[in-house]
């Protein structure tokens, strides 16, 4: 009876060890070149995270000032960065204020933010540019 009770609690923790090294969940998430599904295996560390591509060429042709903006939004969308504030004016976030950014939801300190993240064309590089990613965004820490 010992050794079965040790051996379920072998495989308890294994499973628990592997699903908390699995690594962010990739459904929905796009290639930040291509905007095709992404693999797990093929990706490129950036800003203390990775950014996950479709196939072996993206990673090579990956340049942060040109895929920036979807590179970051990537970040978000993986749980690898969460908002800490509003990435337009730097203040506190207003939960009732909530814009839709190709599948992240992020939140705006105030109305004023929120119509003009609606009325923007790119709505991903007024909420992931350089600028706003710094003003609004924070790496999410790793568990010990």
């Amino acid at each position: 009876m010992k050794r079965f009770v040790a051996i379920i609690a072998v495989l308890m923790f294994t499973a628990v060890s592997l699903t908390a090294t699995a690594g962010p969940k990739l459904d929905g998430v796009k290639c930040p070149l291509s905007g095709k599904a992404v693999k797990a295996d093929k990706t490129v560390d950036y800003k203390g995270g990775k950014v996950f591509f479709c196939c072996a060429n993206c990673p090579k042709a990956f340049d942060a000032k040109k895929h920036g903006n979807k590179a970051n939004h990537q970040l978000v969308q993986t749980s690898q960065y969460k908002q800490a504030k509003c990435f337009l004016a730097g203040r506190d976030l207003d939960a009732s204020k909530v814009c839709n950014i190709e599948g992240v939801k992020v939140n705006v300190c105030c109305g004023g933010c929120q119509k003009k993240v609606a009325a923007a064309k790119d709505k991903i590089a007024i909420a992931f540019n350089e600028t706003a990613f710094a003003k609004g965004f924070v790496k999410v820490k790793a568990k010990e």
